[in-house]
Order: C-alpha cells, then structure tokens, then sequence
C-alpha cells in the first residue's frame, strides 16, 4: 500500500469513528422524564410534553436540566391542514404555555428556542 492510501486510510477510519461516537455515545440517555417525545438538537436533548390543554418544553443538557428563566419558545402544531403557532415562556423548569391545542396522533411541533445572545435552535417532533 502506497503511504499517501495508507494516510488516507487511517484518516478515515478516525473520522468515521469520531462521527459514530458523536452520534450517541456521549454519556446520558434521551429517554423521557416527563412523558413526552425527546429529541437531541446540538447535545441538548429537548422533550416536549402536549396535552389538549398544556404545552411543555424541559430542556436538559447532558443529562441536566437547563436553567430557562430567560429562554422562549415559539411552538407550530401541525395537523392535517391546520396550523396553530404557540408563545411558550418559562414557567419554574420548563417552557410552558395553557390554553386548547390539537394535539392528536400524527401532529407534527416545531420548536424555535431562543435564548439571549445565543442563536435559536430548532427542534421538531411528531405526537404519538
């Protein structure tokens, strides 16, 4: 093997390495604390809870909670051909918001989550 194939070679097999470790070995689970639907956005894992008459957000980074006393969030519900935009605020742990939502199997949420100074993260679940 040439030394130019051999370099590209290990260089690779690092890179896919590195890729597959980033994927989910990074020490904590992204299971549901609150029985909602977790998704991971940039190591942060993001578990939305929807119920007919509540929304709710809990943020977690590395397996701890997120402290969102001045994050927001602004949630689209789409079901079917219905479209209902949602302003969550912080309510203790969580981004919260109370009011009548469709929330049926199927539903797809949209999370834009905003923190002061940082840019906003997107994250999308589908309701079961």
């Amino acid at each position: 093997m040439k030394p130019i194939h051999l370099l590209a070679t290990v260089v690779l097999g690092f890179a896919g390495s590195a890729y597959a470790a980033d994927k989910h070995d990074h020490g904590h689970e992204h299971t549901s604390l609150h029985g909602g639907i977790v998704t991971e956005v940039k190591d942060m894992d993001y578990e939305f809870v929807a119920k007919p008459d509540r929304l709710q957000l809990h943020l977690r980074d590395h397996g701890k909670a997120v402290d969102v006393s001045k994050a927001g969030a602004k949630v689209t519900l789409l079901a079917g051909t219905e479209k209902q935009e949602v302003e969550l605020k912080p309510a203790g742990d969580k981004l919260e918001a109370v009011g009548t939502f469709k929330v049926a199997a199927g539903t797809k949420a949209i999370a834009l989550v905003s923190f002061p100074g940082k840019p906003a993260a997107t994250a999308r679940f589908v309701l079961k």
